[in-house]
């Protein structure tokens, strides 16, 4: 794919995440064939939106989540201006088709990694995080079955990401913490008032979600790409995705990490 078909293919996606409106699949003459070309499309997505790229998204960080969408591993997504909510925000219900909230453990870097030819090591990556925050990621697709389309055009589609928010800062003992261990707790509490939870943990996220990390950057200098500081990281759902109706209302409990919530309007 020339970078005359990768941009139509970006503006064709964005196009329909303006309009709230979803697709099939992209046409034959610019879909994306393999994971290469499904990357390459997804980094016109911010010249094609006219955003900037404010952090990253890691999707499908367990073997059930690779199984639930068919694709043979993680994948990596930018987080562009204008995805970013306040904790407690109200979280738009329309154009949202998966309609689920993923609790996760994002990190803030404060040191540039730069692209090189060896693998970072998840002690190198670790001194580079400035900070740990609780987060909530929202995430959507274009595509009217995401679950059949295929790893690249799920990569093209940004790799679900839609919606983000983070919570506050957690405090600095997180570093003294086996994150793979550690559990979250979230409660859906519906407009009723009727209330159910779920429990997850660290562990849900690649073993752990400093590896999470380390992953995203190695999988990005392979690209020729820097995590810059100042951009963070959410490294993916710590449970099952919780189930939204317009009207809940979410609650997000990491414990000694603090805590984040949402309203789905």
């Amino acid at each position: 794919m020339n970078d005359q078909l990768l941009q139509e293919a970006a503006e064709t996606i964005w196009k329909h995440w303006q309009n709230d409106t979803r697709l099939d699949e992209l046409p034959p003459a610019f879909r994306p064939q393999n994971r290469q070309e499904g990357y390459a499309v997804q980094a016109m997505l911010p010249m094609a939106a006219s955003r900037t790229v404010l952090g990253w998204k890691i999707a499908a960080t367990s073997a059930v989540g690779q199984a639930h969408i068919n694709v043979s591993g993680p994948m990596a997504g930018r987080i562009l201006s204008g995805q970013v909510l306040q904790d407690g925000d109200e979280v738009p219900a329309l154009g949202n088709w998966m309609r689920v909230a993923e609790p996760e453990i994002a990190f803030v870097m404060q040191s540039d990694l730069l692209p090189r030819t060896t693998a970072y090591s998840l002690e190198e990556v670790t001194q580079a995080v400035g900070a740990l925050h609780p987060s909530l990621e929202i995430p959507n697709s274009r595509f009217t079955v995401f679950t059949a389309v295929g790893e690249a055009q799920l990569l093209a589609d940004n790799a679900c990401a839609h919606q983000f928010i983070l919570g506050p800062k957690a405090p600095e003992s997180w570093r003294d913490i086996d994150l793979s261990k550690h559990a979250i707790h979230a409660k859906v509490t519906a407009s009723s008032g009727a209330a159910w939870q779920r429990e997850g943990i660290g562990a849900a996220v690649l073993g752990d979600p400093r590896i999470a990390l380390t992953w995203l950057v190695n999988e990005l200098t392979s690209q020729g790409i820097s995590l810059h500081a100042g951009q963070f990281v959410t490294t993916g759902t710590c449970m099952t995705p919780l189930e939204l109706t317009p009207g809940d209302r979410v609650d997000a409990d990491f414990g000694v990490l603090g805590r984040v919530g949402l309203r789905f309007r």
